[in-house]
């Protein structure tokens, strides 16, 4: 087989196709990529829901600080009141 020249059309045929096929390569480790990167979006996106269910579920049932420390106070009060 003898390498054609470059003025010749089945040369610029060839050289098209060799062309066509890594596109298409680069192209569906492209897609490949993008269907990784979307996967893992779509992964990241449920973790951060289930995180921020978990957080308003922690804050909901924290103990009331405030209410606490005027439960204590008037606590406080009432004892040194009733010595």
């Amino acid at each position: 087989m003898t390498i054609p020249t470059p003025s010749d059309p089945a040369a610029v045929a060839v050289e098209l196709e060799k062309l066509r096929g890594t596109m298409e390569t680069g192209f569906a480790t492209v897609n490949g990529s993008l269907a990784l990167v979307a996967q893992r979006t779509d992964q990241t996106d449920r973790v951060l829901d289930d995180h921020e269910k978990r957080l308003d579920a922690l804050e909901r049932n924290r103990w009331p600080l405030p209410s606490l420390a005027a439960l204590v106070g008037v606590a406080g009060l009432a004892v040194s009141l009733w010595r």
